[in-house]
């Protein structure tokens, strides 16, 4: 895969989350999860991009550690929804699933880089 088309994959990721977040119910403890949600579903694409500008071998493995984190966290805020009841796990399985592959994606990127270096 492209950096070009992991830019597109990571974007859609973000929008997908987001259109997906609006379905959400309104109560107080979901606009919370909704929103840490969002955040950093949004901050996959964001920090993936700013990786790509990386200045160095080194300053691309922080920026990458970033995006693997935030996929993690978003997988994170899609068990919690479903863990606590508030929506049924086959409504978040395709976006969890993209949010572990995204995971998978940057973990092996940060080990490839590491390689290199040595």
């Amino acid at each position: 895969m492209t950096p070009e088309e992991l830019k597109a994959r990571t974007k859609k990721f973000a929008a997908d989350t987001i259109r997906f977040a609006r379905s959400l119910p309104g109560d107080d403890a979901t606009r919370v999860m909704r929103k840490q949600l969002v955040r950093c579903a949004s901050s996959v694409g964001a920090n993936y991009r700013s990786a790509c500008l990386a200045k160095s071998g080194p300053d691309m493995i922080n920026k990458l550690k970033t995006v693997e984190e935030e996929s993690d966290e978003s997988k994170y805020w899609f068990e919690l929804l479903v863990d606590s009841d508030t929506i049924p796990a086959s409504a978040i399985a395709v976006l969890h699933k993209e949010a572990d592959e995204l995971f998978r994606i940057m973990t092996a990127s940060i080990a490839t880089l590491r390689k290199r270096q040595k």
